[in-house]
């Protein structure tokens, strides 16, 4: 089957199979590796991208799923050469240590300061409750969230 579909404000079409998983299009058939594809049991979070603007783990989505739709990843936050708060904010406050969890942290990250510019501590801890990092003991990462907050406000994708 042939599936379309916006990623990162490109439309892309690709031939798939109707079973593939939207995190496998990404890496795949793309070569967006950003998106990282852990458990196989949808626990960890760390192929966290954006369906229409709504995080999501991709290895729960179909790629034929994503027909029709936008798809954000971790690459699509960096604009213009230049990084995104969260993207700073994880360097500046060593929110990420492996770093395999990291973008789909940050894409929940965005997401949440995309609704709420200024998340308090157990707000941020809320959002990212669905991600496991086995590195961190979390405490970085919402320093860095918290940084990131400080440092800008709500934008789009790309923007």
């Amino acid at each position: 089957m042939q599936v379309t579909m916006r990623v990162n404000g490109v439309e892309v079409t690709g031939r798939i199979e109707g079973r593939l998983l939207l995190v496998h299009f990404l890496r795949d058939h793309l070569g967006l590796t950003g998106t990282h594809w852990g458990c196989d049991t949808s626990n960890c979070g760390a192929c966290v991208v954006w369906l229409d603007r709504e995080p999501v783990k991709s290895c729960t989505v179909l790629a034929a799923m994503a027909g029709g739709h936008d798809v954000d990843t971790v690459e699509g936050l960096e604009a213009d050469g230049e990084l995104d708060p969260v993207q700073r904010g994880f360097m500046a406050c060593h929110g990420l240590q492996c770093g395999f969890c990291t973008p789909g942290m940050m894409m929940t990250a965005r997401a949440l300061l995309d609704r709420n510019p200024d998340p308090s501590e157990q707000e941020i801890r809320r959002a990212i409750a669905g991600q496991v990092c086995r590195c961190t003991g979390y405490a970085s990462i919402v320093r860095s969230v918290q940084w990131a907050a400080e440092q800008a406000g709500t934008r789009e994708p790309g923007s």
